[in-house]
C-alpha cells in the first residue's frame, strides 16, 4: 500500500482509507461480523487510516471499531474521527455544537468508546454557525497540548474558513467529497488547500456507490438508507447520472478494470495530497476497491474520462437541502 503525508506536518497514512460510516447503518443494515472482518482485511492489506465519526450509530461505529481493533497494535492504525452533529434518540439530525465545552466532551466519550488514549486526527463535521473556527480549532488545539489529540482536521469547510483555521493551528487535512460527478472543490478550496500544504481526504469517491458499478435503477433503499433523501438518487436524478456509469464501465473493461477501481484510480490520480477514503462495508467491496492501485491513469486516460463524465454532468445535489444549507464548502 502506497503511503502519503496528511499535510506539510500531518501523519504519513495509506493513500486508501477505509470509511466506517456505512458499517453502522447510515446505508440501512450491515452485517456486524462482516464489517469487522472487513476492518481486520484492511489492516492487513496495509491500510492504517480508519474514518468514522461519533455521531455515526449514535457511537455504534466506534464502540463497533473498538472491538475490531482489541487485538492489534495501536501503531497499527490511525483513527480519524469527526465530532458536532447532534442527534435525537430516533437518530434525526438537530445541528452542530462546536463550541469548546463540547469539543472537550465529545473527545472524552469517543476516547472511552474506541478505547484509546488519543485520537490521530479530530475534526468537526462541520462548520458550527454559531462558534468561530478560532474558538473551535483553538479548543482542539489544547487536546494536542495535552497529548489526547495528534493533529487536527477539517471537514465540508471554504476558503475563507480553510485560511481562518489554519491561522489558528496547523491543519493536515481537509475531508470533503471528491470524485469524477463530484468536483466542486476544485474550483477555489483544492487550491486553497494547496497554497497553505493541506491535504485532501477524499470521501464519496464512489459516490456513495452511485458510480460503483453495483447500483441500478431498480435498487430498492430502505427508508434509514441516507441514500433515500438524496437528490442524487431520486428515479429521475439516479437515471440520468447511471447512464454516465454505462460511459464509465466501456472504459473500465478497456483497461479490465472495473468501475469502481477506475473511479478510485481517477482519484488517487489527482495528486500525492489525496486520499481516497473508501466505504467498503464488506470484503469483497474492499478486495475490488484495493485493486484500483494496479492502474495507473495516463494524462490521456484521465482527459478521456473527464470527456466521458465532465464536471457538471451530474444531476441532483449531493445533501437534501436541509443539509446543503449548513455546508460551508458551498457558499
Amino acid at each position: 500500500m502506497k503511503l502519503t503525508r496528511l499535510g506539510a506536518g500531518g501523519p504519513e497514512v495509506s493513500a486508501i482509507g477505509l470509511g466506517c460510516m456505512g458499517m453502522s447503518g447510515m446505508y440501512g443494515p450491515s452485517d456486524r461480523g462482516e464489517s469487522i472482518a472487513t476492518i481486520h482485511a484492511a489492516l492487513d492489506a496495509g491500510i492504517n487510516l480508519l474514518d468514522t465519526g461519533d455521531f455515526y450509530g449514535m457511537g455504534h461505529n466506534e464502540l463497533l471499531i473498538a472491538e475490531a481493533l482489541r487485538s492489534r497494535p495501536r501503531d497499527d492504525y490511525m483513527l480519524s474521527v469527526k465530532f458536532g452533529a447532534q442527534r435525537g434518540p430516533e437518530g434525526a439530525f438537530l445541528g452542530y455544537d462546536a463550541s469548546p465545552p463540547a469539543v472537550k466532551t465529545a473527545l472524552a466519550h469517543s476516547l472511552t468508546r474506541l478505547g484509546v488514549d488519543f485520537i490521530d486526527v479530530y475534526r468537526p463535521a462541520r462548520l458550527d454557525q454559531k462558534v468561530p473556527i478560532e474558538e473551535t480549532v483553538g479548543a482542539i488545539a489544547e487536546l494536542v497540548q495535552a497529548g489526547y489529540v495528534r493533529h487536527i482536521g477539517l471537514s465540508e469547510v471554504g476558503p475563507e474558513t480553510i485560511r481562518r483555521a489554519a491561522a489558528t493551528h496547523p491543519i493536515c487535512d481537509l475531508q470533503i467529497e471528491y470524485s469524477l460527478i463530484s468536483r466542486g472543490i476544485e474550483s477555489a478550496i483544492l487550491g486553497e488547500c494547496r497554497d497553505l500544504g493541506i491535504a485532501i481526504t477524499a470521501y464519496g469517491v464512489l459516490s456513495r456507490g452511485l458510480i460503483s458499478g453495483h447500483f441500478s435503477v431498480e435498487r430498492e433503499l430502505a427508508p434509514t438508507d441516507f441514500r433515500s433523501h438524496a437528490p442524487r438518487f431520486d428515479a429521475v436524478n439516479r437515471a440520468h447520472n447511471l447512464a454516465l456509469v454505462d460511459a464509465l464501465r466501456a472504459r473500465a473493461e478497456a483497461r479490465g478494470a472495473t468501475v469502481a477501481q477506475i473511479a478510485i484510480a481517477w482519484v488517487l490520480a489527482q495528486g500525492e495530497d489525496i486520499v481516497a477514503v473508501v466505504g467498503a462495508r464488506t470484503r469483497e467491496r474492499l478486495e475490488e476497491a484495493l485493486g484500483a492501485e494496479r492502474f495507473e491513469l495516463s494524462s490521456d486516460e484521465l482527459a478521456d474520462l473527464e470527456r466521458a463524465v465532465p464536471p457538471d454532468a451530474a444531476v441532483g445535489d449531493r445533501y437534501a437541502p436541509a443539509q446543503m444549507a449548513v455546508l460551508d464548502s458551498e457558499r
